[in-house]
This record gives structure tokens, sequence and C-alpha cells, in this order.
């Protein structure tokens, strides 16, 4: 343990700033409990919705060298189906908060599976309001101002535990989610999810995804991610949690200084030879140099460093 890590969380404690972000590998059990003993400060459940979604055929996932395309099609066993999941996760791992992601159609049901995810013993829910291949399960529902204050205020009268909102950078303005997801009481924001990308197999004349386009993850998308946190921590006093292509500790020492409280971490562990015990151990060996360098005495302290001591722009 490092104290020098420690954060507070939107109400969570955490031992450090490095989350798993929502992904496939958040459906499987030993990975969930691996990355929490690989020292995770948190971790992100897959996407779940109310009913199992079998999602799109393959080819789903495309890799290149800097990026990460992606349409699964929020394929998920169900929240029904994680209740043993969750429930065994906090029985061995009671330090290291368990957040469950949900999408789904309509307030109601939002409303609903937030509840049972309480119900089933989670920490806290992140709200995929953002996930940019899925017509009626994600990006559709950020592109409505009102929308997204209306299901936020709605879960949040509803369970105890803390809403984290995710947004999408596939909009001229993320303030248009941040600012309603924050007036509807969310406690954290979580910036971003994939950028809307596409690419084509020139041999075979065909995209490279059954669902011609999908989500671009990686390297690609951080300089989007560190804007996207430095916008919304400058205008509005929520905590941040920043997320994209975040592959080594100066990549997460960036959107700390640009304003976020903690750090996801997905691609990097995907992609990693020598397991999470090396990456989760190289971001905090990495971070925590850095802090005794410049002497940074908590994250607290880093965090939003550049808004209050670099350049100033309108």
């Amino acid at each position: 343990m490092n104290p020098m890590l420690e954060v507070s969380l939107a109400g969570l404690k955490l031992k450090n700033p490095i989350m798993l972000a929502s992904g496939p590998l958040g459906t499987s059990p030993a990975v969930l409990k691996r990355i929490a003993r690989a020292g995770a400060g948190a971790v992100v459940t897959k996407t779940l919705t109310l009913e199992p979604r079998g999602g799109y055929k393959p080819p789903v996932t495309y890799f290149s060298r800097c990026y990460i395309l992606n349409a699964v099609g929020l394929a998920n066993p169900g929240i029904k189906n994680f209740r043993s999941i969750i429930q065994d996760f906090k029985e061995e791992y009671v330090d290291v908060p368990i957040v469950v992601s949900l999408a789904a159609s309509s307030t109601e049901e939002y409303v609903q599976i937030a509840e049972l995810a309480q119900d089933y013993g989670a920490d806290g829910v992140e709200l995929n309001l953002s996930c940019p291949h899925v017509k009626g399960l994600g990006a559709d529902i950020a592109d409505d101002p009102a929308l997204v204050k209306e299901i936020v205020s709605a879960i949040k009268k509803r369970i105890k535990i803390p809403v984290f909102a995710k947004l999408t950078p596939n909009t001229s303005d993320i303030l248009m989610q941040g600012r309603p997801a924050v007036e509807g009481g969310a406690d954290s924001l979580v910036a971003v999810n994939t950028v809307r990308g596409m690419a084509v197999d020139i041999e075979r004349k065909t995209p490279v995804l059954s669902n011609v386009y999908g989500g671009v993850s990686g390297r690609a998308l951080h300089p989007i991610a560190v804007y996207s946190v430095y916008t919304l921590r400058k205008a509005l006093e929520v905590p941040i949690v920043g997320v994209g292509g975040v592959m080594t500790w100066r990549d997460a020492v960036e959107l700390i200084l640009a304003g976020a409280t903690a750090i996801q971490i997905y691609t990097a562990l995907l992609t990693s030879r020598k397991g999470p015990e090396a990456v989760i151990a190289s971001l905090t060996r990495g971070i925590t140099n850095y802090m005794r360098k410049h002497r940074f005495t908590c994250i607290e302290e880093m965090s939003g460093y550049i808004l209050r001591h670099g350049p100033k722009h309108q």
C-alpha cells in the first residue's frame, strides 16, 4: 500500500487511481479477481443489460498498430446472471470496489438494472450513455441532454451507491452530456467511451467488422480523452475518471494533470504479454516516481494541476 496513491472517488476509497475499464474482460470472474489481485484500485464490469444479449456476429474486433476497432454489440449475460459473480468478488476483495456498467433502452429499465446491481452488492454503477455502435443503447441517449438528466436523476432517487456517467466523444461539445449528468446528480463523470470509426480490408474490399463501423480505442483515443477530461474539469465541480489509450504511466499522469481523479485502463491489459500484474505495477511505480520527482504528496494535488497553473485557454 502506498498512501501517496490513495484517492477518494465519489465516496469510494481506492488504494490507487487505477481502475479496470468496462469491456469483455469484465465478464470473467477469474479475470476480475486477477486484476484486483494485481493491485487495481477498482474494477468495472462489462456493460450489462436487463436481459442477455448475443451481440454481433464475428468479426467484432480489429487490431491495428495504433488502435483497436470493435463492435461487440454489448454482448453480455444479463444483470441477473451476474449476481453470483458480484457477490463472490466482494467476498474475496472487500477493499477493491466493483462498479457495474449498465445500459438500457429506457429510463425505467436503467432504474431497474441499477437497483438490481445495488441489491447484488455493487459498490457503484457506471451508466453507459455512450456506446457508439448499438442503436438505442448508447450514443443515441447521449445526444439528448434532457434524457441524460432524466436517467441520472431517476437512478439517484432510487439507489444509494455512487452513480458514474460515462460520456461519448462523438459530439461537438462533451459538456452537452456532462452538464445535464451533473445536474441530474451524477457523482462522477467518466471520459471517454470509444470514438466511432471504421476500417476497410482493401484486398477483400469489405469493412473489417461485421457491423461495418465500431468504436476506436487504444493509443489513438488518448489525446481525445485528455482534452475531454480537461474540458469537463474546467467547467464542472465533479470528480472525473479519465479513460482512453492509457498504455504507460506517462499517459496516466497526463490525464491526472488534466483533471482526472482516477484513470481506467483496458487496451494495455488486453495487449500486454506480461499480464496485468506487470501493467499495474509499472503504472503505480511510474506515477509514484513522478510524484516524488515533482514533489506531489497526493493524487489530489496533481489532479487538475494544469488548470490551476498552466496557460489559460478560452
